[in-house]
């Protein structure tokens, strides 16, 4: 019997901790954690690192009840496709009710942790960020225009500058360069997700770019920002915020990222655009992570 409650009690759990979008708040809290190293000139105090691992914790609480929220709002469109019908909204498995005092707590318990224990100038703005990603883009953009993904990626291009006034206490133009890279690649991204998945993006209502404007306008607008994002990934190097290193890795890894592009707007197949997503991760990953390294190597 207890055996029994046990598993219904991790069920529910695992439940809630799906609501958070345990993947995107990974890659999330490592962007912040980018901008929280490249704000320290060479190796941190533990003082540093007490700051760092606390505003690591707020951000992830409050971006997880972004997503919480999220997932109440879009539980009929979530329901209709494929990718996201496993959500315990969209399957009914958690009602609005569990679902909202879930993210509430999660909001007020990562607010409050970064207010007092790291500062108020971070905590407004990552709760920015939570309205900016729960409400203006869920509720307002994403229904009613195809460049939802490119104004609403302001939201998603905030983890940086979360990290860096964590440790600094203001906004540097170091973190804007570090915003305008994933402000930049976010379109991209999520196109080549949208062009393999258009069908599911139709029945669900959402205009997104390859359901408004058919395939081959969302392939160029692919390629033309790959080439852009080519150019705000040079911004690092040549602020002087990186060395040879990073430039190198910077180069490579967006180069590849435009060869993508290209290919989908020559030669399109749901294959590439899936393989031009997954890379789109690789590239994004890889250019902080060389950041990382750089700093460390070269501070």
């Amino acid at each position: 019997m207890s055996a029994v409650l046990a598993e219904g009690r991790l069920s529910i759990m695992s439940q809630f901790y799906a609501l958070t979008k345990p993947r995107v708040i990974e890659l999330i809290v490592f962007c912040a954690l980018i901008g929280m190293v490249l704000a320290v000139p060479g190796w941190p105090s533990m003082r540093q690192l007490g700051v760092a691992a606390t505003a690591c914790l707020g951000i992830w609480l409050v971006a997880g009840a972004a997503a919480a929220l999220n997932c109440i709002i879009e539980k009929n469109i979530d329901a209709k496709m494929k990718r996201t019908s496993w959500r315990p909204t969209a399957r009914g498995q958690l009602g609005d009710g569990q679902t909202l005092v879930f993210a509430g707590t999660l909001c007020a318990l990562g607010s409050g942790l970064l207010y007092w224990a790291v500062n108020p100038l971070t905590m407004w703005l990552t709760f920015a960020t939570f309205i900016g990603y729960a409400v203006v883009y869920t509720v307002i953009l994403k229904p009613l225009t195809p460049q939802n993904i490119v104004i609403g990626g302001a939201s998603g291009a905030m983890p940086p500058v979360l990290g860096w006034a964590a440790m600094t206490g203001h906004v540097g133009p170091e973190a804007l360069i570090l915003f305008l890279i994933i402000f930049v690649w976010t379109p991209p991204h999520f196109w080549a997700l949208a062009l393999y998945r258009v069908e599911e993006y139709r029945k669900s209502g959402l205009p997104m770019l390859p359901v408004t404007h058919g395939n081959p306008f969302t392939r160029l607008m692919v390629l033309l920002y790959t080439l852009i994002l080519l150019a705000a990934c040079l911004l690092p190097f040549i602020y002087g915020m990186s060395s040879w290193l990073y430039l190198g890795v910077a180069l490579g890894l967006s180069f590849t990222f435009c060869l993508y592009g290209w290919w989908l707007w020559r030669d399109y197949s749901d294959a590439l655009a899936r393989k031009a997503f997954r890379f789109s991760l690789i590239h994004l990953s890889g250019l902080f992570a060389a950041l990382l390294i750089d700093h460390y190597l070269f501070f």
